[in-house]
C-alpha cells in the first residue's frame, strides 16, 4: 500500500492521539496545555498557534470520535462517522510545500483550531484507507493488558501487536515460558 508522506505523518498523529486515552483515573496522556503542545512538537504539526484550556476538550472530543472509527464495525460505518467529522472541522484543502517538503494537501482552514486540524487531516487521512477498501488496518493491540492502536502498514495485514519489541516479545516469551513449564522444564 502506497501512503504518501503527510498521509503517514496524518496517521501517526491519529494514532499517537489515541494512545493519549487514559484508562482510568490520573493517566490521561494530555491532561493540559502543555501536554498538548508537546503532542504537537513530538508529531511535527504544522499551523498551531496559542494553546489552551478549551483546545485540550476539544483534542478529547475528537479523539474519542477518532476512536469510534478505530471500533467502526464496517467501512460504511468508518465512512460515516469520517463524513461527519471531516465536515465539522471545515474542510478547506489547500496545496502547501513547507518545511522541504514537497507539494502535498493540508485539509484543514488556515487558522483552524489543532482540534479541527486534526479532524480534517487526519480524518482525511483515515478516508483514504477507507476508500482504498483498507479499513481493516486500523487495529488495536491484542496483547491482553494492551489495546493502544495502530495503523497495520504490514503487506500482508499481519500484525497483531502495537510493538513486536514490547507487547509481541512479551506474549511470545510467555508462551514459551508456559510451554516449558507444562513440558516440566524450567522456563528461565
Amino acid at each position: 500500500m502506497l501512503i504518501n508522506h503527510d498521509t503517514r505523518c496524518a496517521l501517526d498523529a491519529v494514532v499517537g492521539l489515541l494512545n493519549t486515552a487514559g484508562t482510568g483515573a490520573g493517566d490521561e496522556g494530555l491532561p493540559d496545555a502543555a501536554a498538548l503542545r508537546r503532542f504537537v512538537t513530538a508529531h511535527g504539526i504544522s499551523g498551531v498557534g496559542a494553546l489552551g484550556e478549551g483546545d485540550v476538550a476539544e483534542v478529547h472530543a475528537v479523539r474519542d470520535r477518532f476512536a469510534r472509527v478505530f471500533a467502526a464495525p464496517d467501512a460504511r460505518s468508518a465512512a460515516r462517522l469520517l463524513n461527519d467529522l471531516v465536515a465539522g472541522a471545515g474542510t478547506t484543502p489547500r496545496l502547501t510545500d513547507h518545511d522541504g517538503y514537497d507539494w502535498h494537501i493540508h485539509y484543514f482552514a488556515p487558522g483552524a483550531s489543532l482540534g479541527r486540524h486534526l479532524a480534517a487531516d487526519c480524518g482525511m487521512a483515515l478516508a483514504f484507507l477507507v476508500v482504498a477498501g483498507e479499513q481493516e488496518r486500523l487495529r488495536r493491540c491484542e496483547a491482553p493488558d494492551c489495546g493502544r492502536a495502530f495503523v497495520d502498514l504490514s503487506r500482508n495485514r499481519s500484525r497483531r501487536y502495537c510493538s513486536s519489541r514490547t507487547c509481541g516479545n512479551r506474549l511470545h516469551v510467555a508462551a514459551y515460558r508456559a510451554r516449558r513449564r507444562e513440558a516440566g522444564v524450567n522456563a528461565d
